[in-house]
C-alpha cells in the first residue's frame, strides 16, 4: 500500500476548500445560532434554578428542592431540569414552528385558488403533481413547465 504525501500545493488546495466551506453563509450563520443557543440555554437554566424552583420548595419550607428525593431518585434535580426542558422547548416551539411558520406562510408561494396543482402525464395520461419532472407511473421524462411536448 503506497502512501500519499500532502505537498503544499495539496495543503493549499485542501485549505482553500475549507475556507469556502466553513465561511459559506450558511456555516456562520449556524456558529451564530450555536452560540445564541447556548445562551438562550442558560438564561432558562438560570431562571428555573433561581426564580421558579424556589418559589416552587416554598411548598416544603424545610428543605431545597434539590434534595426532594424518592430512594436514591433525586426527583427535585430532575423536575428542574425537566422545567428547563419544557420552557426550552416551547420558546424553540413559538420562534421556529409558529413565528418562522407564519412568516413562510407570508412569503412563500401558494399556488392560487385558480392555478392547478396537478396535470396529466402526456405519456400516460396518469395525474401527477405540476411541478414533476418524471411521472411517477411510466416514468416518462416531461418536458419543462413552457415546452412544448414532443408529438408521439
Amino acid at each position: 500500500m503506497k502512501l500519499a504525501y500532502v505537498t503544499p500545493r495539496t495543503a493549499s488546495s485542501i485549505w482553500r476548500e475549507f475556507k469556502a466551506f466553513a465561511f459559506k453563509g450558511n456555516m456562520i450563520d449556524l456558529a451564530v445560532a450555536v452560540v445564541i443557543g447556548a445562551a438562550f440555554g442558560s438564561v432558562i437554566k438560570s431562571i428555573v434554578d433561581n426564580i421558579i424552583m424556589p418559589l416552587v420548595a416554598y411548598v416544603t419550607p424545610s428543605m431545597n428542592y434539590t434534595q426532594w428525593h424518592l430512594g436514591n431518585v433525586m426527583i427535585g434535580k430532575f423536575l428542574g431540569d425537566l422545567l428547563n426542558f419544557v420552557i426550552v422547548a416551547f420558546a424553540v416551539f413559538i420562534t421556529i414552528v409558529k413565528l418562522l411558520g407564519a412568516i413562510m406562510k407570508r412569503v412563500g408561494s401558494e399556488p392560487g385558488k385558480d392555478e392547478p396543482t396537478t396535470k396529466e402525464c402526456p405519456m400516460c395520461l396518469s395525474i401527477i403533481p405540476i411541478k414533476a419532472r418524471k411521472c411517477a407511473h411510466c416514468t416518462a421524462d416531461l418536458p419543462e413547465a413552457g415546452a412544448v411536448a414532443p408529438a408521439v
